[in-house]
């Protein structure tokens, strides 16, 4: 597979894209004409400077407003097209994309602007050129892929061929399956982007909110099957306009591209055996079967205290590493790991991060499989020098510079805990509460990463998104996205930040980008668990009177199940469906790290995204004041526990 890319779609000069696309392990490029204006030098050396990164140019755009026009108009835009393959030769590059016209002195008329792509077809061959005519979808009069192709077929010159973009196709909603009747030697080139279903104008919606493959609504994959249906084997390019692309990390946006279109081609592989896109070999997207462990890398001190946070919520230490200064507590199938170790990857997380998750377990079907997976899709594999009896669990790097670890209950990995812990013998000392499984991990990022960590995880594992939203935080929005796997075993929430002045931003202030803000346990019967937890001494996030008085009045409760809530701090949220949710939480430790319990009636699969706001504030009420250093000083490693 041919793998291309726009440099509109990426931040900064034009050297800092090459390099980017070029590490990436794009192919080639769509050179646009402001990226070659804005150099200083002429055109050969800067198609000199594409081709020693590597790359070649693809395509050079755009051409628009040629064809269908009067004279002496039409004239013009001949010689328009002439100059363009004067640079184009300079550069290096034969192909040329024309998009349909909106020029509003063009006559239409299908022959006639046929006829002027036979004259253009003539030009180009002569200077060894071709031309790709693009349908955009606010053509004045080609607004459509199918009448394209059909002034391709009347000009009926080998020069002169169709170029399919994605966005102008599924955004008008126009059926891609005729693409699989144009001979695959007549598509000349193929743009790929994604976009939400947004009613609003078709050109604004192109030029703002384009956005990678698998990060809008559009069926991209009925696309990519009907064009590689037609035999095609050239160029797939990215195009993507939005202003999160063009503003963010030159390197990350190549990556996160490069990644989108290898997933997409996987997908289509696996619809279309007989698809001649030559995509890497790879294994299945991976099932998620459960969170099998959280590590907490601490120092000997914040380790007690967070141990004793951990006693209260009924969670026993119940082994002790065969080598390593790691501790295992368990309460029902959670094991949460605290690591003191003063050397190796948990210690540098320490030092950068304070009392913080570095590192998540997550069962899969097959460990291997997965690793094998994330790296073909380009994500960073994570190792570190083992000891005697130790297992080599494959992992990835996460979000925040974190760790995911891959177990599996089909190899030597599912016995993990036998093999390298040695049992304590202290579980009857601690009193369980009901706690018997990870719910939810929530990860805190900036806004600009949700992008990336959303196709990291849609791309290697067989999880589901759910629509972004807002949360208000009296400090500011916080953007916010669940992923979950069909059978709700594995739940992340991503959220975004873009302040600092939101209890989740600052907390990824003052943690120096710590990812994961709160873990969430599921219970069978949270009034129950709620009483535990107070004879375990546990004490929960206060919540207002008022949001007592507030539910009474949404939701068809009997008072003595409001009293019940607000004596516990108990939140409540229901679905619609017959769904209820339950919540309690701790109050903050740390940086402003958290723990929560929630229980889940008939069906609900949300995250009470309505309480948000006054679990958020109840928060904020306990946390240091804004402007107050931490208790042991403002550097990194330094918590407040």
């Amino acid at each position: 597979m041919q793998t291309s890319i726009a440099t509109v779609s990426i931040a900064g000069e034009l050297n800092d894209k090459l390099n980017a696309i070029a590490s990436s392990g794009f192919d080639g490029i769509e050179i646009f004409e402001q990226d070659f204006v804005a150099q200083s030098g002429p055109p050969s050396e800067i198609g000199q400077m594409v081709r020693d990164h590597g790359l070649r140019i693809d395509l050079f755009q755009p051409v628009r407003d040629f064809e269908g026009l009067p004279e002496p108009l039409r004239s013009k835009a001949f010689d328009r097209i002439e100059r363009r393959f004067d640079i184009m030769e300079e550069l290096g590059t034969h192909l040329l994309l024309v998009s349909s016209s909106a020029h509003p002195d063009s006559l239409g008329g299908i022959d006639r602007i046929a006829a002027d792509f036979a004259e253009l077809g003539e030009r180009a061959a002569a200077r060894h050129m071709r031309v790709g005519f693009e349908a955009r979808a606010w053509g004045r009069f080609v607004s459509d892929y199918r009448d394209a192709w059909e002034v391709v077929r009347r000009a009926d010159h080998p020069a002169i061929g169709i170029i399919l973009d994605s966005f102008h196709t599924l955004a008008k909603r126009v059926d891609p399956s005729g693409i699989r009747a144009i001979p695959a030697d007549r598509i000349f080139h193929v743009q790929l982007s994604d976009a939400l279903r947004i009613e609003m104008d078709l050109e604004y919606m192109s030029r703002h909110f384009r956005c990678l493959p698998g990060e809008g609504d559009l069926p991209l994959l009925d696309f990519m099957s009907a064009v590689s249906a037609t035999g095609y084997d050239g160029p797939y390019s990215l195009e993507l306009l939005n202003g999160q692309s063009r503003g963010g990390i030159a390197r990350t946006a190549a990556q996160d591209g490069r990644r989108s279109l290898l997933y997409l081609a996987d997908q289509v592989r696996r619809i279309e055996p007989s698809s001649p896109i030559t995509a890497q070999t790879m294994p299945a997207k991976s099932r998620l079967r459960g969170v099998e462990f959280v590590e907490f890398t601490a120092n000997d001190r914040e380790a007690a205290a967070l141990g004793h946070m951990l006693a209260a919520l009924g969670f026993a230490p119940t082994a002790r590493h065969i080598a390593k200064s790691l501790t295992l507590w368990r309460q029902g199938n959670i094991n949460i790991v605290v690591n003191t170790e003063q050397e190796g990857f948990a210690h540098s997380a320490y030092v950068m991060h304070g009392t913080s998750v570095c590192d998540i377990g997550l069962l899969v079907e097959n460990a291997s499989a997965t690793a094998e997976r994330a790296k073909k899709l380009g994500a960073n594999l994570f190792a570190q020098r083992l000891g005697a009896r130790e297992l080599a669990i494959p992992a990835v790097r996460g979000v925040g510079g974190s760790v995911l670890h891959f177990l599996d209950q089909e190899t030597e990995l599912a016995d993990v805990w036998e093999r390298e812990f040695v049992p304590l013998g202290t579980e009857d000392a601690i009193r369980p509460v009901g706690l018997n499984r990870v719910d939810h991990v929530a990860q805190v990022m900036s806004q600009e990463e949700m992008v990336s960590w959303t196709l990291f995880y849609t791309s290697i594992f067989n999880v589901e998104k759910s629509p972004e939203f807002d949360v208000v935080d009296p400090g500011g929005i916080v953007h916010s996205r669940a992923l979950q796997c069909d059978d709700g075993s594995v739940r992340f929430t991503l959220n975004g930040v873009n302040t600092d002045r939101s209890f989740a931003g600052r907390f990824m202030a003052d943690s120096y980008g710590s990812s994961v803000q709160h873990i969430a346990f599921a219970v069978h019967n949270i009034f129950e668990t709620a009483g535990r937890l107070a004879d375990n001494g546990f004490e929960s996030l206060p919540i207002s009177e008022n949001y007592y008085a507030d539910i009474a009045a949404r939701f068809d409760l009997a008072p003595e199940t409001v009293e019940s809530l607000k004596s516990h701090n108990i939140l409540y949220d229901e679905d619609g469906n017959g769904g209820a949710y339950f919540q309690i939480y701790s109050k903050p430790y740390g940086d402003g790290f958290f723990f929560e319990i929630v229980q889940r009636q008939n069906g609900y699969s949300g995250y009470g995204a309505q309480n948000a706001a006054y679990r958020t504030a109840a928060l904020k009420r306990l946390a240091r004041p804004v402007g107050v250093p931490h208790r042991n000083g403002t550097g990194a490693g330094k918590s407040t526990a």
